[in-house]
């Protein structure tokens, strides 16, 4: 090295990205359980809420999706790939560029007019958390911005008919929580919501995904049968109809320790 020139070192990631391990199968089963999947959607939240909550400025993605998710020795996620990040300072709501990111993963409003936000982060995190429930063919059939806009659909009508344990990989024979499972449903639908206003900030989908990890360990140690669909989470969601973007709102919260 130089005064000119830098080295960029990154910790190694022994277990790749999400996208390499939803391929990955071991013994004839997926390499990641259904318990390593919510794991995974945590360790991606704490990630994401980082950069837009807690650096100053505050830092958009861009390119939120299960390649730039990678996994330690532990299992446990780390947000890479910032090849596409932008600097946002906090008087700003916005920043308006050329487009950039994975087709399918990116927000509609930023496909459209260029301009991106913590939102469309938000966005991209949904995307990536229907990926961990459905698996590979997710990735492998929906790469289409088109593709992607059918799939959701099809989440919001499977809600609407108290199905979600379709969208489940199959792979995993059965082998999940429903609480986990329709908390992760109310996540995605609101996070893909069209109107970047009413997506959830990412501190509220961290609340609402370990509140939902809580209450299920709460059941399996209480040895109870899960709640029926309907029944209010310890989270506040506000579900009517699915295809009514504005009838998935979560309610704010404080989130503790520093910003």
């Amino acid at each position: 090295m130089t005064s000119k020139e830098r080295l960029l070192v990154y910790p190694y990631m022994p277990n790749g990205s999400v996208a390499d391990r939803l391929r990955d199968y071991r013994n004839g089963k997926p390499s990641l359980d259904w318990s390593k999947r919510m794991r995974i959607a945590l360790g991606a939240a704490r990630g994401l809420l980082y950069l837009h909550e807690q650096c100053n400025p505050k830092i958009i993605h861009r390119d939120v999706k299960a390649a730039n998710i990678l996994l330690d020795g532990n299992f446990e996620a780390i947000v890479g790939d910032f090849g596409l990040a932008k600097l946002l300072d906090r008087q700003e709501s916005h920043v308006t560029t050329a487009v950039r990111g994975t087709i399918g993963h990116i927000a509609p409003e930023y496909l459209s007019t260029g301009q991106s936000s913590e939102k469309t982060d938000v966005y991209g995190f949904g995307i990536l958390l229907l990926e961990l429930i459905t698996g590979p063919k997710t990735l492998s059939n929906g790469h289409g911005q088109s593709q992607k806009g059918m799939i959701l659909d099809w989440v919001r009508e499977l809600k609407e008919d108290k199905r979600p344990d379709k969208l489940v990989d199959r792979d995993l024979r059965d082998s999940f929580d429903i609480l986990e499972l329709e908390c992760s449903v109310d996540v995605i639908i609101q996070c893909t919501q069209t109107n970047p206003m009413l997506r959830p900030k990412m501190s509220e989908i961290l609340h609402a995904l370990e509140a939902n990890v809580t209450l299920a360990e709460t059941s399996v140690e209480l040895n109870r049968e899960p709640l029926p669909y309907g029944v209010p989470r310890s989270f506040s969601v506000r579900h009517e109809d699915p295809h009514d973007s504005s009838s998935f709102i979560i309610e704010p919260i404080e989130l503790s320790g520093p910003r």
